[in-house]
């Protein structure tokens, strides 16, 4: 999908994203930061790297560029000039390029599930799914038939109380943390059921704000292009009702757009729902019905299987509030022309091709500027592995993943740390007490590497190989009841939210943990056959990256416990936020459009994990080399390899209406501004002869170096 929407930001907060069959117990903690970890394995020397002569695409520069004047196109110049973003992405990356291998990896997996006619067990499962979602013209016969009975049940809705229990049987848990799907944003509700911010070893649900079919307040609110965005969504809507058959659909679409755009009106914004400590409200059940009037919530509750849970985390009390008095105000006739249409909505994808053209035409090329929709096979894999991920990812890491790339990505993890632990020691602003509780949580941290140790048990979903709506809709109700059944049982930290073959990482502060897929560990991130500078500058950044937002303007807020408590002395922190406060407004300055910068603040926790990240793998590959020579490659001095291979990772294109969404509702700042970070990292104005005035030019003094 083309953004994360605002349920999911709250957990984007929780879980900081970039952007491991085995024994049942966790990964050990990685490498200590008192002492360096054995130097890396040697590169393989009759290896051929994928890049280039030593891990590097010397053709993608443009040394036309200074290194001071743009380090993003001095490195990514030339390919971003000649690389065509394909018809059906909105953007295209680094990740892309390795989602796409993925993807075609996985593919190879579910076609020989699906041909094996004796398969049992998670193979049948995979395959079934992966059949049914492909069999167009299976589902082209059924018509309306597999979503006719839930537009039944809700055109029976006689009241605000069967309305009420309607929103609670809908509720499912917000799990995507890359792309909060269709099927879940549009309901009223999200929860999510993880550790409890004030009792880490405990579960909770943390409800959280939804019911919109855009990405977030601001497309509702906005003048300019958001409001084309209406008038187009507008027309979208009463487009599906008249596919539906459904009569009145531009009158109905009206209505629709008025209701969402009152759940706007009192949603979050992107930069308070990013607020971990505004996020921390414990509301006990009874609370709901007296903060939250509107909904009949002990039929919420039970419809939703939660009637016995007494605690929960509300992320946005206002919002909560704020559509429950919508509830109750709004006429019943509406929320059922709401449900409907959002009910056809989620099940477009899986009905016949004319609602999949509905569907793309406004999600892919209103909103994104995408061309084209994926290739049936591309969506059939996606799906697959949002239903029975971990089913397929254990096939995937056995084809895909050595034992010796697990091993080698470890022994860096374990570099970075000690770099990392230096760097503490090192910072002279930092109070001997709050370098003791950081050094704590440094040395506390777990590692999750390529795969989980314990894989998840679908033996409950049932999958049929003729129903590809309701395959989808069984996975989301088995998800949503795993999750539930969480609460009461003791933390599970091994388990993974992430799938080995999905192309990015995991910070984990609630639990104090990292998570390191097996997709990622490739070129461009990684090589065995790589130089190891172009590895540190690539993966080692990544890891830095990910040990950083532990240390992060959110992540420094969590003890080493995962509870979430301050540690640091106030004085301390005060700096800590002078330095935060220096390095937004250096992203505020980023415009990638006339009218439109770089959201400083809504990106920072990102921005000082890359700024920390690459700064600590700078310093582990010289930790790691130190009685390396300092060997030159096509004229590249290790330093500057390192910056080279940070830089190659970060290569991206977007088209216009992606970036824009990007810049305005996403955590990340785009790439092109990533691969600037260079620029407080002094070591980096020595590699490349830095000079002042030019662009990317800092005095010693603006430089941020938060850690």
């Amino acid at each position: 999908m083309f953004v994360r929407r605002t349920a999911p930001l709250a957990f984007a907060t929780l879980f900081s994203l970039l952007g491991a069959c085995s024994p049942t117990n966790p990964e050990p903690a990685a490498e200590t930061p008192t002492a360096l970890a054995d130097a890396p394995v040697p590169m393989p020397s009759a290896a051929k790297p994928r890049f280039g002569d030593f891990g590097f695409d010397a053709t993608g520069m443009d040394r036309s560029v200074l290194p001071g004047e743009d380090f993003f196109d001095y490195v990514n110049g030339n390919w971003v000039r000649n690389t065509e973003i394909p018809a059906d992405r909105s953007s295209y990356s680094s990740f892309t390029l390795l989602s796409e291998q993925a993807q075609k990896d996985t593919r190879a997996i579910l076609e020989k599930a699906a041909a094996d006619t004796t398969a049992s067990g998670d193979s049948r499962k995979i395959g079934d799914y992966y059949a049914a979602f492909m069999d167009a013209q299976g589902i082209e016969a059924k018509g309306m038939a597999p979503i006719q009975a839930e537009l039944d049940t809700i055109a029976a809705l006689a009241d605000k109380q069967a309305l009420s229990r309607a929103f609670g049987a809908s509720l499912r848990a917000d799990v995507d943390l890359l792309n909060a799907t269709d099927r879940y944003s549009d309901r009223l509700f999200g929860v999510w059921i993880s550790a409890n911010l004030k009792q880490p070893d405990q579960y909770v649900p943390y409800l959280v704000q939804g019911g919109l079919g855009m990405p977030d307040r601001d497309f509702y609110l906005e003048g300019g292009r958001m409001a084309d965005l209406r008038k187009l969504y507008q027309a979208h809507v009463a487009n599906v009702f008249e596919l539906a058959g459904i009569a009145e659909g531009k009158a109905k679409a009206t209505k629709i757009l008025a209701l969402e755009t009152a759940i706007a009106k009192v949603h979050a914004t992107a930069l308070e729902t990013d607020d971990v400590e505004k996020g921390a409200n414990t509301w006990i059940q009874a609370d709901f019905s007296a903060k939250a009037a509107g909904i009949d919530w002990p039929g919420f509750f039970d419809a939703a299987g939660l009637s016995a849970q007494q605690e929960f985390i509300v992320w946005q009390p206002k919002a909560v509030s704020g559509i429950a008095a919508l509830v109750a105000s709004q006429p019943l006739a509406d929320w059922k022309d709401y449900l409907a249409f959002h009910a056809i909505e989620r099940a477009s994808p899986y009905l016949s091709q004319a609602f999949v053209d509905e569907h793309f035409a406004f999600n892919g090329k209103a909103m994104s500027g995408t061309p084209e929709l994926r290739e049936r096979w591309k969506r059939a894999v996606s799906e697959a592995d949002g239903a029975l991920g971990e089913a397929i990812g254990k096939i995937y890491v056995e084809e895909h993943f050595s034992a010796e790339t697990k091993a080698r990505a470890n022994r860096m993890v374990g570099n970075l740390i000690a770099a990392f632990g230096k760097r503490i020691d090192a910072a002279e602003w930092m109070t001997p007490a709050t370098k003791a509780r950081a050094k704590s949580k440094l040395t506390g941290l777990k590692v999750g590497m390529g795969y989980p140790d314990t894989w998840r048990d679908y033996s409950a979903l049932e999958v049929h190989r003729d129903d590809a709506l309701g395959n989808a809709e069984r996975a989301e109700l088995f998800d949503y009841r795993r999750n539930l059944a969480k609460l009461g049982q003791p933390i599970d930290r091994g388990e993974w939210f992430m799938l080995p073959q999905t192309v990015n990482a995991l910070n984990i502060p609630l639990e104090n943990r990292l998570i390191f897929p097996a997709a990622i560990l490739q070129a461009p991130f990684f090589d065995a056959a790589a130089d190891d500078a172009i590895n540190y500058g690539g993966i080692g950044g990544v890891i830095g990256h990910e040990i950083s937002h532990s240390f992060d303007n959110n992540g420094a807020l969590f003890d080493e416990t995962g509870k979430l408590e301050n540690w640091w002395t106030k004085e301390d922190f005060a700096r800590f936020e002078a330095a935060g406060a220096a390095l937004a407004a250096q992203f505020d300055q980023y415009k990638p459009f006339a009218d439109l910068s770089v959201n400083g603040k809504l990106t920072l926790g990102e921005n000082i994990a890359d700024v920390a990240g690459l700064a600590t793998a700078y310093d582990a590959y010289k930790l790691a080399h130190a009685d390396t020579p300092a060997d030159t490659l096509d004229g590249f001095t290790p330093d500057q390899r390192v910056f080279l291979g940070w830089a190659q990772v970060w290569r991206s294109k977007f088209r216009e209406q992606a970036l824009r969404n990007t810049v305005l509702t996403n955590g990340h700042a785009p790439g092109q501004y990533r691969a600037q970070t260079v620029r407080n990292i002094d070591a980096w104005y020595l590699a490349f002869e830095v000079k002042e005035g030019q662009a990317l030019y800092l005095a010693p003094i603006q430089r941020v170096k938060v850690w």
